[in-house]
Formats: C-alpha cells, sequence, structure tokens
C-alpha cells in the first residue's frame, strides 16, 4: 500500500512522493477492495457511535481538484448520516476574523460518536494564508505550535485524528480543470481563481511540505495520498481508516456488550415483578 504516513516532525519533500499507484497496482481488485473496506468502515462508525467513547475527525487538504469532494462522497457512502457532518472551510467571515484562528475550527470538532469530515480545515491558516501574505510571516509562524496543541487537546479529549493531504501532480491538475471546460455538467465548478492559484504551485507545496512535516504527530499523523487516480486514492483512504478504527473496536464491542448484559438484567428483574 502506498499510504506515506507521518507521525512525527520531519523534512518532507513533496516532490518525492509519487502521485500515480505502483505499476503493478490492479485497478480491479482494488475498487473490490476498497467496496470490502468501506464494509468494515461502516460497522467501525457504527461501534463508534453507540459505544459514545471517542469521535473521529477527518481532515482532508490538496490543491485544487485533488479530489477533496470525491473522497467525501466515498466515505459518506459507508458511514450513518445520523453520527457525520462535513465542515468545509471557505474564506473566513468578518465575525470569524473577530476571533483567533481556531475560534471557527473548534466549534465544529466532532463530540464522543461522532465523525466529522474538514473539507480543507485550520491549516488553511498556514497554507493560503501564507502563500498569499494576508498575515505577516511572524504571525504564521507561530501558527504551527498552536495547531499542534490544539490537535493534542483533541487527542486528549478522545478525538482520533486522521490528516490526509491528496497529492495530486501539477499535469493532472491541469488535465481536469481543462476537463471541466469541456464537460457541461460541470462548468458551474469553472472559476478562473483556480488558474490564479495554479501559478502559485511551487508555493503552495513548500507550504504544505512545511505543514505536514511541522504539524505531524502520533495522536494526529498526516497521510500523503498518490490522487492521480480516483479508484487508487479512495482505496488508500478507506483502508487507513478502517485501520486506524480497528485497534478501538475491541474496547468499543466490550462496552457495548456491557451495556447488553444491564439492560437484560433489568428487563429481567421487570419481568419478574410483573408475576
Amino acid at each position: 500500500m502506498s499510504l506515506y504516513r507521518f507521525d512525527r516532525p520531519q523534512t518532507v519533500e513533496l516532490q518525492r512522493i509519487p502521485t500515480l499507484p505502483p505499476h503493478d497496482a490492479d485497478e480491479g481488485r482494488l475498487k473490490k477492495e476498497a467496496k470490502r473496506l468501506g464494509e468494515q468502515l461502516a460497522e467501525l462508525a457504527d461501534l463508534l457511535f453507540f459505544a459514545g467513547q471517542h469521535s473521529l475527525l477527518v481532515v482532508l487538504q490538496g490543491m485544487d481538484t485533488s479530489g477533496k469532494d470525491g473522497t467525501i462522497r466515498e466515505i459518506l457512502q459507508y458511514v450513518n448520516a445520523q453520527s457525520t457532518q462535513v465542515a468545509p472551510f471557505k474564506v473566513p467571515t468578518p465575525i470569524e476574523l473577530a476571533h483567533d484562528f481556531l475560534w471557527r475550527v473548534h466549534a465544529v470538532t466532532p463530540g464522543k460518536g461522532h465523525i466529522t469530515v474538514f473539507n480543507r480545515s485550520h491549516y488553511e491558516d498556514v497554507l493560503v494564508v501564507r502563500v498569499h501574505s494576508l498575515v505577516p510571516e511572524p504571525v504564521w509562524q507561530r501558527r504551527y505550535a498552536r495547531i499542534n496543541s490544539f490537535e493534542e487537546l483533541l487527542a486528549d479529549s478522545s478525538t482520533i485524528m486522521l490528516k490526509y493531504f491528496l497529492h495530486v501532480s501539477r499535469e493532472e491538475q491541469e488535465r481536469r480543470l481543462l476537463e471541466r471546460e469541456l464537460e457541461i455538467e460541470k462548468a458551474w465548478k469553472l472559476s478562473v481563481g483556480d488558474w490564479k492559484e495554479r501559478e502559485r504551485w511551487d508555493d503552495y507545496q513548500r507550504a504544505y511540505e512545511d505543514a505536514i512535516g511541522r504539524c505531524s504527530a502520533e495522536q494526529a499523523p498526516w497521510h500523503v495520498i498518490p490522487a492521480d487516480k480516483k479508484w487508487y486514492r479512495n482505496y488508500l483512504v478507506l483502508k487507513s481508516l478502517v485501520e486506524a478504527l480497528e485497534g478501538y473496536a475491541p474496547a468499543w464491542r466490550d462496552t457495548l456488550a456491557s451495556v447488553g448484559d444491564k439492560a437484560k438484567r433489568e428487563l429481567d428483574e421487570y419481568r419478574a415483578g410483573q408475576k
């Protein structure tokens, strides 16, 4: 599995990480495997919800067209709507700008038993803010430490956090942007801003390398996902989600077994009293 996991601070060089699957990756087999993994994810998400001991935060970042929306659709196929929400982060509102940069983020983190998927995230404040010089450099430089402390707080509060950088090549991004112009049903996605941001590709790559390298921890790892092929991207994300949650499943099952035993005893006592 070509998934690049970063769980400690280190130097990251995105140009050394492929954006394509290995040459021997079998598309048909991995699509079937992704479906099986999705079914496992569904069971694990139910356990998380009913046990109510942990929450799950999934952070999705990537260049324009990298597949954040498609990844969200893939995940939502398998998780329960009553326990899952998607939180998109667009340009901050005046009210949000009047607070610290994490204020709007903390408000939508998941409670125990729930899953939240961030479409972009608090990392925008060391990415687009940095690339466009929206605040002075000393301000965004301090934010790496603030982010690490924030994520440590979430982990201490039983939040399972998985962060994904969907790694798409510059060539594939251009192909996808041009494809939008040719397909009528995708015309609503057209934006001159995407092409303007593309001119800052190298600046964004450096910003992502620093964000991943400086904000990786065991309790909040980054995963760099080769994303030029959607089927491979989906497979890797589902596989890493399942592998992360499986470690908690035994404790969740024990908790639910205890709840079931207690409910059965109460029911037996009730029926005995009715005689």
